[in-house]
Formats: structure tokens, sequence, C-alpha cells
């Protein structure tokens, strides 16, 4: 098991800092490959599209096949192609070799939290996925810095090649490590394996894949008419995946992961959590930087009170859920984000660090939580032969969710220019507030009793669709 969760956590943070460090590196690059500003943006949307359109499939993938199998290929392919990405000659290859780390990336994400699922009685898993949690904090935290560091010492190149040494190794370690089980679990007995649905796969990936990149675009200068026709086509391919579901055997989202309230719920606590902290966090750091006239350094020591809580916040998680139960302790992180968001929104020209850093704990302690409680919860509910797609689902929320918010906060910004980027004078911060107070319901209807025996997972559906535990 400690094999298991060296595995689930090298690799959520790996990935969590590869997107964080490479911000940092993007002005280099393009000066290096002497490449435009748009083909720059094409190594952040090319891995995001590729990442948010395959995330389900590869969880299952991971039912189907071993979510430790599916790993080690995801950690492999991601270190190939960084990699490759450190000798590329131009942006045309950094940016091919970006989408097939996006497709690595979506291999590894799900199985992180189907390796523990599989691998951790229920009882247990709350403090595995916390650590998980911490360990992505602590990513996103220190990216910035590192990233900074190693392209002023080495250049843009180096960012590329911090990943290659944890991924490989531990892409290694997943193809050699035995198949961890807990001792209690019974034996399942073996039945047919759910199929693939590759049109539902297809119409999913183009659904998300053309969400993502609408919500992009819509976060750019001049891109509303691409961000349109992006979203409208997305909106059609959802309908398209939707009637195919009700009708195909082996629907790619099972029912039963769909019938469960609490899944269902945990996964909208997750969309408007990350869309509220992401929209906060883009608006509040052009804020302090071209208002405040700021650098970098010195803005992202304003949120540091966020980052500092995110790793203790994520480790206390598991005894407050064991005491007071998912709903009360994800209601009570719904409010401090609200919170947070609200007094955000009441910045203006003269706001210290005092403000700023305030909000950004009460932020920082309300994310976190809701993150691990609703990570919690959807890992538990979800029938264990599906825990490979449940989470992809909550991986894919994870990152539907901050394209949702910046493209919120843009499309307020412009509606409201007189009040530019102040907070107190613009409408972007109060309404990522209301989005934020929308995971209060949500949290309600997450189970009410503390889990002290784990919480009971959902059956599997009966008769011939009952899935097989694929143990990873």
């Amino acid at each position: 098991m400690n094999r298991t969760l060296a595995c689930s956590v090298v690799g959520a943070a790996v990935v969590a800092l590869d997107g964080t460090v490479l911000t940092v590196a993007q002005p280099a690059l393009q000066r290096d490959l002497h490449a435009q500003v748009g083909q720059v943006q094409w190594t952040s949307t090319g891995y995001l599209v590729a990442v948010a359109s395959l995330l389900v499939l590869a969880g299952r993938l991971g039912d189907r096949y071993g979510h430790r199998r599916v790993f080690a290929v995801g950690a492999l392919g991601f270190a190939a192609a960084s990699t490759g990405i450190a000798l590329a000659p131009g942006i045309g290859a950094v940016i091919a070799l970006r989408v097939l780390q996006g497709v690595c990336g979506a291999l590894l994400q799900p199985a992180t939290l189907g390796m523990l699922r599989t691998a951790f009685p229920p009882e247990r898993l709350a403090t595995p996925i916390a650590v998980r949690t911490a360990a992505i904090g602590l990513a996103a935290a220190t990216g910035p810095v590192i990233g900074g560091a190693l392209v002023s010492s080495y250049g843009w190149r180096a960012v590329f090649l911090l990943g290659v040494p944890p991924t490989l190794a531990i892409g290694l370690l997943a193809l050699t490590t035995r198949d961890d089980r807990p001792a209690h679990a019974p034996e399942r007995p073996k039945s047919r394996p759910a199929g693939l649905d590759p049109l539902g796969a297809l119409l999913l990936a183009a659904a998300l894949g053309l969400l993502v990149h609408g919500l992009d675009q819509a976060s750019r200068p001049g891109g509303g008419g691409t961000a349109l026709l992006a979203c409208g086509a997305a909106l059609a391919a959802g309908a398209a995946f939707a009637r195919h579901e009700r009708r195909v055997v082996d629907p790619l989202l099972p029912p039963a992961l769909l019938r469960s309230v609490p899944v269902v719920a945990g996964l909208a606590v997750l969309l408007a959590a990350s869309a509220a902290l992401s929209g906060a966090l883009f608006v509040v750091t052009y804020f302090l930087q071209d208002v405040q006239g700021l650098d970098p350094l010195a803005c992202a020591l304003r949120f540091l009170p966020l980052a500092v809580l995110m790793v203790p916040g994520a480790l206390l998680c598991p005894s407050l859920q064991r005491r007071f139960g998912p709903r009360r302790t994800a209601t009570t992180g719904a409010a401090l984000l609200a919170l947070g968001v609200t007094l955000l929104s009441r910045l203006d020209e003269t706001a210290g660090a005092a403000a700023v850093g305030g909000a950004s704990a009460l932020i920082g302690a309300g994310f976190v939580t809701l993150m691990v409680t609703a990570t919690s919860v959807v890992v538990h509910r979800a029938p264990e032969a599906h825990a490979g797609v449940a989470g992809g689902l909550q991986q894919t929320v994870m990152n539907v969710g901050p394209a949702l918010g910046v493209a919120t906060a843009t499309l307020l910004l412009a509606l409201v220019p007189d009040g530019g980027f102040v907070p107190a004078r613009g409408a972007a911060l109060p309404a990522l507030a209301a989005i934020a107070a929308l995971a209060l319901p949500a949290a309600l209807a997450l189970p009410g009793r503390p889990d002290r025996g784990g919480t009971r997972p959902e059956p599997a559906p009966p008769g011939r669709r009952r899935q097989p535990c694929v143990r990873s």
C-alpha cells in the first residue's frame, strides 16, 4: 500500500507542478523559439484540451485493464513527452508534444485515485486522499518559485526536464509492484467486463474538448466568436452523447454512478469551488500587478497564506470528517470559501497585504476542505468496479471548473469596463462569490453521518451488467 500511495501522490504532484512551472517558462520559450503569442498559448490550450477530453475514457480503461497498468503507461509516456519537449527544435514540436503529454496526463490522473480506491479499505481512504491533496497544494505553491529559479539559471528547457526523473521512477515502480488489496475485501465473482463504448468516448471527448477550448478562448481578447462556436458545438456533441448513452448496452458513464446523489453532489462541489478559486485568483492577480504595481514575487507573497493553509488543512480533513461527517465539514468549507471571495470583492486601490492575505487564508482553508471532503465522497461512494470512471469525472470537473471561472471573470470584466481590475468597482468577484456559494447546497447533499467505518459505497447494479472489480 505504501508503494501505491507513493505512486499516487508523486503522480498527482508532478502534474500539478508541471502546470505551474510552465506559466513562468512561457516568455523565455517564446523568445528562444521566435514564436508568436498565439502559438505559445497553444502550449497550454493543447494540453488542457487533450487532458479534459480523455479523462473519463482513461478511467474506464483503468477499470477494465487495471489502474496500475494505465498509470504506468501514463507516467512513462509523460516522462518521454517531457524529454521530447526539452529537446524540441521549434514551437510546432513543442505544441505537438504538449498534446501528447496531455494524453499521458489523462491516463495518469484518474489512476491516482483508482489505485487508492482499490488498495485501501474505506475507513482508511480519507487519509491517503488527504496526503495526495496536500502534495498537490505544495506542488502548486512551490511551482512558480522552482520554475523561476530554473528558467533564470538554466533556461526554459530545464522546466520540462524537472518532472522526468520522478515520473520515470513511479512508472517503473508501478510496473514492478504487485497489486495491493485490502485484507478484509471479499473476492467478487468474475463476470463479463464492461465494453469501452468507443462511440460514447468519442462524443464525450469532443464535447469536453470543445467546451474547454471554448471557455479558454472566451478568456482571451478577441476570442468571443470562436468561444461561441466551440461551446455551441460542445452542446451538440453533449446532446448526441446523452442520446447514445441511453441506447448503448455498456454506457461509458455507468447509470449506478450517475444515480448516486453523493457522487453527483461531490462533483458539483468541486466544480463550483475550483471555478470560484481560479476566477478569483485571475482577477486579483491582475489587480495587484496592474493596479497596485506589484511585481510577480510580491504578488505571490500576498497569496502565500492560501498556499500555506493547503497542506495542513488537507491533513486535518480526515479527522474532521470522522468527527463531524462530510456534510458539515464541506458546508463549513463552502462558507469559508464564499466568505473569502466576498472579502476579495471589496478590495479597492488602498487594499494592503493584510486584507489580501486574510481573504486568501479563508479561501485556502475553504477550498482544501471542500477538495478533500468531496473527493473522498466521490471515490468512496462510487462502486469499486467504476472507481476509474469516478476518478476521471473528478479530474474532469477539476479541469473544467478553472476554465469556467476564468472565462466568467473575463466576460464580466469586459461587460463592466469602468471598474477595470479593481474588485470593489467591478462585477467579476461578486459573481465568483455567488458561484462559490453554490457549493453550499451541493455540500448539504453529501452524507451527514461521520464515516466511522468508511463511507458506504453504492451497490453495483444487478443483472448481467454487474461489473467486476478490476484489481490494480
